[in-house]
């Protein structure tokens, strides 16, 4: 095992058939739809479909606007490093996708509107929506940025492709389908590359399986401490336990599926309320599926290098790279498999991006443009198309900044835990709390802001304690080779889930300034920022006169929404009968 195997000569020309093939289909789905719309293309079709779509197609994209390739390669470098315990996000996911149904979703698909920030407008005024929707569209283009540049940084010194060749093809391909065919090119072209993403999981798991031996694996996982279900530890600064993904994760998924605009612009696609629950549902299916998959691809991981982990080992350069690592290792004498699995990693770069393209297309035009200036529909749909092809420029050109400033990667992951929670919170008062007011609304976004950049900054230059974040050991003392100056081959990892900690040891001793601060576990500073944001929102609402606002039915859950509701009043009715 840990044979060198970076460099394109590793790949059959089957496996950049495959490749191709993949990016062929997904663009040729958007020229389909430009061809068949061409003659009733409107601004509605282009950015919601027209309303027209069933739910078994939007639940796939749905899953794979949730999924990204960053997900799909480093799950299971998770599950490597620290154990299975990050399969309960199945848990949060489907509790999320709960509270959507009966909280977000009446209140989205009642109003007629294609971006979630016309709601803010409406419910509180026109300063809250701008702010927000520059906050939104600032972090959509980091999360871009990344989401391109990662996994072709992680897979280009594994296969040794181009680096900036498969960038600018990636972001000319989400282009292309995204500005010719609208929300229908990208909602087929996901479903498609959901397949394509399983796919890929399952030729790994497959060839693991036979090699290995399923009873094996688990075996070997067990003693490796990966199966570490069975840790209800309370303690908020614990990394991962049951209750830090099962409550942090619970209001991160809640927080993307319930009010963020590319799942809202999903399901308000839908025909009809009815198919846009049953679309929600069944991507739980579809997320644990994957989520399953890419655990279990973890543990094969940890089973196949148990004895001679490459990382440690210095035969990649980061933990990332360890499962094309892996791919390349164990499928590359069967032409066209490894091209299968780099395909699904770019299905997923692909479905990130077009999702983010479709979405920052939409609040543009919703948000910026038509509030503004008098046009008619076609303009308005030219100047979509417009915006599509702008914003995927754009997309490539921070993936070029990703590569020249390593702070950028740092100030998505602030900026994502930051900004998301805090606006979470907005829609939540504004929903729930008919007495929640603009006033209280700017106030508990500023505070909830203030809270969430401050443990976030806090996590980023504190000492990560090991018994915190809990490590699992690898070795090298299978390997067949030997490293100049290595006294050691059993090695302890880092103990951060990401590589930008500040707070590095310098000379055998930390500040002792970092050392004083401990910080929560990642999955809660979005809750931090989340009951920040509420709490002071309440507060500021009711002393500013919030109780003598009227707020109109519409804007805010009625109990006629609620599916439990219904069922209540069935079940009391049944009672009653019986009685």
């Amino acid at each position: 095992m840990c044979e060198d195997l970076a460099g394109a000569d590793s790949l059959h020309i089957a496996d950049y058939a495959v490749f191709v093939l993949m990016l062929l289909v997904s663009a040729t789905i958007g020229l389909y739809y430009a061809w068949i719309r061409r003659s009733q293309q409107n601004t509605q079709e282009f950015l919601t479909g027209g309303r027209k779509l069933t739910a078994l197609p939007v639940s796939l994209s749905l899953t794979a606007s949730d999924l990204s390739s960053i997900i799909l390669i480093s799950i299971p470098v998770e599950v490597y490093r620290y154990g299975a315990i990050i399969g309960y996000a199945c848990f949060g996911y489907f509790l999320a996708q709960v509270f959507t149904c009966e909280i977000f979703l009446p209140v989205f698909y009642r109003l007629p509107i294609t971006s979630t920030f016309q709601y803010l407008e409406l419910r509180y005024n026109k300063v809250t929506r701008l702010l927000v929707t520059f906050l939104a569209i600032i972090r959509a283009l980091l999360l871009s940025g990344l989401a391109i540049y990662a996994p072709a940084l992680a897979l280009n010194q594994v296969t040794g492709w181009n680096l900036w060749v498969v960038i600018v093809v990636t972001g000319m391909v989400c282009t292309a389908y995204c500005a010719l065919g609208g929300m229908k090119a990208v909602v087929w072209t996901d479903v498609f590359q959901v397949g394509i993403m399983l796919a890929g999981l399952l030729c790994v798991i497959s060839k693991c399986l036979f090699l290995e031996g399923g009873v094996s694996i688990l075996s070997n996982s067990q003693q490796g401490g990966r199966l570490n279900f069975l840790d209800f530890d309370l303690n908020p600064l614990r990394r991962h336990t049951f209750w830090t993904i099962s409550i942090g994760g619970t209001l991160g998924w809640t927080m993307t599926s319930g009010t963020s605009q590319t799942q809202v612009q999903r399901y308000n696609s839908c025909k009809s309320i009815t198919h846009a629950r049953i679309a929600v549902f069944i991507s739980v299916v579809s997320y644990s599926l994957f989520l399953g998959s890419a655990v279990f691809s973890g543990l094969c991981l940890y089973s196949f290098y148990k004895d001679c982990d490459p990382w440690t080992a210095g035969k990649i350069s980061f933990s990332d790279q360890l499962l094309p690592y892996l791919v390349m290792d164990i499928l590359k004498s069967y032409p066209g498999l490894p091209g299968l699995f780099l395909a699904a990693v770019y299905s997923g770069t692909l479905s990130t991006v077009s999702s983010i393209i479709n979405t920052l297309a939409a609040v543009t035009l919703e948000d910026l443009i038509k509030p503004n200036v008098t046009l008619t529909d076609r303009q308005l749909f030219h100047i979509s198309r417009a915006l599509s092809c702008g914003i995927g420029g754009l997309c490539v050109s921070m993936a070029g900044l990703a590569s020249l400033m390593g702070l950028l990667a740092q100030a998505r992951i602030i900026m994502g835990g930051v900004s998301g929670s805090p606006m979470f919170g907005l829609f939540v008062l504004g929903i729930l709390c008919p007495f929640a007011n603009s006033t209280g609304g700017l106030f508990g976004l500023a505070f909830g802001f203030a809270a969430s950049l401050f443990v976030s900054l806090g996590s980023m230059l504190s000492y990560a304690d090991p018994e915190m974040t809990r490590p699992l050991s690898l070795s090298t003392q299978g390997c067949n080779f030997t490293i100049p100056g290595s006294l050691n081959w059993t090695t302890d990892l880092p103990t951060q889930m990401n590589s930008f900690t500040m707070a590095q040891v310098q000379d055998g001793a930390t500040h002792l300034l970092t050392r004083n601060w401990h910080s929560p576990s990642y999955l809660y500073f979005s809750v931090i920022g989340f009951i920040t944001t509420v709490i002071v929102g309440v507060i500021v609402s009711l002393y500013t006169g919030g109780l003598k606002q009227k707020v109109a039915p519409s804007l805010m859950l009625m109990k006629e929404d609620m599916l439990s509701y219904h069922l209540f009043k069935l079940i009391k009715c049944k009672v009653s009968a019986v009685a």
